[in-house]
């Protein structure tokens, strides 16, 4: 067995009689390291958009038209109204009983706690900041058009934080120590929070205000999806067939797609058939339907709707280092 070590060049290499191996020493790790740093760096990036992204869809739209957006900061935003107490001030008050809650029933709570303080403490700074620069009503009087605006602008905030892995607190870790602790479902949380939010904004600001604070949370929660998840850009189907073989060989031939194939039994007619299952882009939609009709017409399709598709010949898996 023969072991050398060249320093010159930092290479270390390992020779026997059955194999030889060449590493570059350090090269691995400072690839990881380098790797690190970016996705530190875009985490952050991301969170400092969702924050001021975030902080701009109260001050502008929301606020100044008496509208009020989901969780800690909808109350904050009624309390200020009620009260004259800062948005950015109360929704750090309010948050402190709920983070020592997760501080202390969560597992690994410090670390998750103290991302989230620090997103808050942010947060709340940038939101009572911001405010004396906006104008008086907003930037328009529309408030169909702010409550549109400001919930698309909440839910993109909140979901580029959320792609960041972080939160802003408030009814997130609320949910999440209710989820862990009580197996309590993590959207019940949600649902209940924003319906006494909104109850409490027909309270404060008329029946009318909480209509236009319904709105707001549901075109939010539609943009933080849209964030998270990213447009639905492919179309899964389901082929019942007695020509699998032909059809599967023409969706390989003529959109490159693959398909996986299961025997199947119709409980009507007691018949067994093959179904395909195949992946393809929104595009091929019509050139899958034109090759399924072409082979065999009285071909049972179902085309079903997804967000996202994962592997080879769609998008490759990236992972963001926390």
């Amino acid at each position: 067995m023969l072991v050398a070590l060249a320093r010159g060049g930092g290479r270390l290499a390992y020779n026997d009689s059955s194999d030889a191996c060449w590493l570059t020493a350090g090269s691995t790790g400072r690839w990881q390291m380098l790797e690190q740093f970016r996705d530190s760096i875009l985490r952050y990036i991301l969170i400092a958009l969702g924050i001021v992204i975030g902080a701009l869809s109260l001050t502008v739209f929301l606020q100044p038209l008496d509208i009020a957006p989901a969780g800690v900061a909808g109350a904050s935003t009624l309390l200020n109204e009620v009260l004259g107490t800062p948005i950015g001030l109360m929704i750090f008050v309010l948050n402190v009983p709920i983070q020592l809650l997760g501080y202390a029933m969560l597992p690994n709570g410090a670390r998750v706690i103290l991302r989230s303080v620090v997103i808050i403490l942010i947060f709340s700074v940038v939101i009572d900041n911001l405010g004396p620069l906006v104008p008086a009503g907003g930037i328009s009087d529309e408030r169909m058009l702010n409550a549109l605006f400001g919930g698309i602008t909440g839910g993109i905030g909140v979901g580029l934080v959320y792609r960041a892995g972080a939160t802003f607190g408030g009814t997130s870790t609320l949910a999440l120590i209710l989820q862990r602790r009580f197996g309590f479902p993590m959207s019940t949380t949600f649902l209940c929070t924003d319906t006494l939010i909104i109850i409490a904004a027909g309270l404060v600001y008329g029946w009318e205000g909480a209509l236009y604070a319904a709105v707001a949370l549901f075109t939010a929660g539609l943009a933080t999806d849209y964030v998270l998840e990213g447009p639905s850009v492919i179309r899964t189907a389901m082929i019942i067939t007695d020509k699998p073989d032909e059809i599967s060989q023409r969706i390989l031939d003529n959109l490159q797609r693959g398909a996986t194939s299961w025997t199947i039994k119709g409980e009507y007619t007691g018949i067994e058939r093959t179904m395909l299952y195949v992946t393809v882009a929104r595009s091929q939609v019509r050139d899958l339907k034109d090759e399924v009709s072409q082979v065999d017409p009285s071909a049972f399709v179902v085309i079903g709707m997804g967000h996202a598709a994962y592997g080879a010949g769609f998008r490759r898996v990236k992972r963001m280092r926390m």
